[in-house]
């Protein structure tokens, strides 16, 4: 509630009050401080929440879905996790096998991320060839999907795909565009991609990454561009 604590200048609804009647997704729940597990909880058990600055509760009718990449009977037994939440969550569980065990999903994964990420960052499409989808297909995928995501999102950026055994590669664009593999680069890189993607409209542009204005004209300012 606006006023509830120094800098709370508005009141906003949280998250259960805006999934009222639908789903919540909590992902990395094993990520979750035990206090705050507590209150999960018992959000879950009574069904209302108390928004911060006020005495009064609010009904929520709210499904949810949680994920985890760790095994969550052990973050129990290491009393990481509380039991109680652990068996209120644990309903229908769904394991996810990891991408190196469902290559055949590759292909629809990789023309699916392509078609998605396409329209985020409103650069032109560019399709793979079969022998890059075997070479997808070959690789083991440590960091699953997310890694998938980011190689065809730096694909996408760089206008062409080069695999060199890794999808951490550099391509030949970015070869020619950097002289180094630097995080400070990349952003550098993607930044003014995108930027040349919106026509110059800095408003579009920062819209797409997903920042203030203001964020990116400070670096632009610091790039001289």
């Amino acid at each position: 509630m606006k006023g509830a604590y120094t800098g709370a200048g508005a009141h906003r609804e949280g998250l259960f009050f805006y999934a009222r009647g639908g789903t919540l997704f909590l992902d990395e729940i094993s990520e979750l401080p035990l206090a705050l597990q507590a209150k999960l909880l018992r959000v879950l058990e009574e069904r209302r929440v108390r928004p911060i600055g006020t005495e009064s509760e609010l009904p929520v009718d709210v499904r949810i879905v949680a994920a985890t990449n760790r095994d969550l009977a052990t973050e129990v037994a290491e009393k990481r996790f509380r039991q109680d939440l652990y068996y209120r969550l644990q309903v229908v569980e769904l394991h996810l096998k990891p991408l190196r065990e469902r290559r055949d999903d590759i292909p629809d994964l990789t023309a699916h991320l392509l078609q998605l990420l396409t329209r985020q960052l409103g650069v032109p499409c560019i399709e793979p060839d079969a022998e890059l989808l075997r070479l997808l297909q070959a690789h083991d995928w440590p960091g699953n999907v997310r890694e998938l995501r980011n190689y065809l999102e730096r694909s996408l950026i760089l206008g062409t795909f080069r695999w060199d055994g890794s999808p951490t590669a550099r391509t030949s664009a970015a070869a020619a565009t950097a002289d180094d593999d630097s995080l400070e680069a990349m952003e550098r890189q993607h930044v003014l991609a995108v930027l040349a993607a919106a026509r110059g409209n800095k408003s579009e542009a920062a819209r797409r990454l997903g920042i203030s204005r203001k964020t990116l004209e400070r670096r632009c300012a610091e790039w001289h561009v």
